[in-house]
C-alpha cells in the first residue's frame, strides 16, 4: 500500500529529526492513523513539541499550540461571538482549536471549565457556542502535555476525559549517548546543518484514506477475544492476582478494548503489516490501559502502580 510505504517513510525522517523517543514518535503516529487524542506526560525538554511539530509538517495538517494556564476562558479555545458595526450583527470567530492538530500543552494547568470545552471538541469534534454548533475539521486530534514534576496550581483531569484519550504515553529522559547526539545536532543547527523533514506526499486527505486502511487491517477472532480478557482481567484483578482483589477501584472500560485494538492495527500497520500479531497488542498495551485503571490507597500504600498490574496480567493472560 503506498499510503503505508509513505507513513513508514514519515517515521524514519521523523527519527532522524528526534534522537531516540521511537515509542513516542510510534504513539503520535498512532493517533494520527486512528484519529485517537494523546496524553504525553514528562518533564521539560524531552521534544514532545517537536515532535508534535515535525509530524504535522510531514501530513501537511494544520498546526496550533495553546499553552494552557489558570486563567484561560472557554473562549479563548473555542472563539466567539464578536459584534460586527459594518453588518450590524454578531458574528462566530474561531478560536485555535479550529485546527487540525492541536498540541494542549499542560492540559493540567487550566481549570475546569476550560477542561469541559475541550471534552466536547475531543469526543463530539465539534464546539457549541452560543447555542450555535460549529465543526471541527475531521482530521481534528489533541496531542495534550502535562508536567508530573509539578503539582501547584494544577486540575487534575476528570476520569471522564482521561478516558477520552486514546493513550497515555509517560516520557523518560535521554541516555548518555542519546543527550550527547542532541548537543551535537544543536551544534549543527548553529552553523546551518540543521536536519530537514523529507517532503512527503501526505496530506490530510491521505491521513484519512490510510485511517479507513488501518480499520480494515485483519486480526484474528481469537486475538479480540484475548483483548477482551486482558482488559476484563483489568475489573476482576484478584481473579487473576491473588492478595491484589482490592487494589483496583474502577478497572479499565469498553472503550479501552476498542482503543486497544485500534492501536495494535495502527502498529502493525506502522511496521509494515495488514495483520495483527500478539506482540502488537502486548507493544501498546501498558499506553492504553494505564490511564484508564482507577487505584484505590490500598494499591498506593503498597507502591503498586497501574504499570505493575498491567505487567502482571500481560504475563497472566494467556495469549493464543
Amino acid at each position: 500500500m503506498q499510503t503505508q510505504e509513505e507513513f513508514l517513510t514519515l517515521r524514519d525522517h521523523m527519527q532522524t529529526v528526534i534522537v531516540g523517543q521511537s515509542h513516542l514518535i510510534d504513539c503520535i503516529m498512532i493517533g494520527v492513523l486512528t484519529g485517537g487524542h494523546l496524553l504525553l506526560e514528562g518533564p521539560p525538554g524531552l521534544a514532545k513539541t517537536t515532535a508534535v511539530k515535525t509530524l504535522a509538517t510531514g501530513v501537511h495538517a494544520s498546526f496550533q499550540r495553546i499553552q494552557f494556564t489558570p486563567d484561560l476562558m472557554p473562549s479563548d479555545l473555542t472563539g466567539s461571538d464578536v459584534f460586527d458595526p459594518d453588518k450590524n450583527k454578531f458574528e462566530f470567530v474561531a478560536g485555535p482549536l479550529f485546527h487540525e492538530i492541536i498540541l494542549a500543552d499542560e492540559i493540567n494547568r487550566a481549570p475546569p471549565k476550560v477542561q469541559s470545552a475541550l471534552l466536547e471538541a475531543m469526543e463530539e469534534k465539534q464546539i457549541t457556542v452560543s447555542r450555535h454548533t460549529h465543526i471541527l475539521p475531521e482530521l481534528f486530534i489533541v496531542m495534550a502535555t502535562q508536567n508530573p514534576l509539578e503539582q501547584a496550581g494544577t486540575y487534575s483531569l476528570p476520569e471522564a476525559q482521561l478516558d477520552r484519550f486514546l493513550l497515555h504515553v509517560p516520557l523518560d529522559y535521554p541516555d548518555q549517548d542519546e543527550e550527547l547526539e542532541i548537543l551535537q545536532r544543536d551544534r549543527r543547527t548553529h552553523f546551518g546543518d540543521d536536519v530537514v523533514v523529507k517532503e512527503t506526499r501526505l496530506t490530510p486527505e491521505t491521513v484519512l484514506k490510510a485511517r479507513h486502511e488501518v480499520a480494515e487491517i485483519h486480526i484474528e477472532p481469537s486475538l479480540d477475544q484475548y483483548v477482551i480478557k486482558l482488559v476484563h482481567a483489568t475489573r476482576k484483578l484478584g481473579d487473576w492476582i491473588e492478595g491484589w482483589h482490592d487494589y483496583v477501584e474502577f478497572g479499565a472500560s469498553p472503550r479501552a478494548s476498542l482503543a486497544l485494538v485500534r492501536s495494535a492495527s495502527a502498529y502493525a500497520y506502522l511496521h509494515g503489516r495488514d495483520y495483527v500479531i500478539p506482540d502488537d497488542i502486548v507493544a501498546i498495551a501498558n499506553n492504553v490501559l494505564r490511564h484508564r485503571i482507577l487505584l484505590n490507597y490500598t494499591a498506593q500504600a503498597n507502591n503498586v502502580s497501574a504499570d505493575d498490574i498491567i505487567d502482571r496480567l500481560i504475563k497472566l493472560v494467556p495469549i493464543p
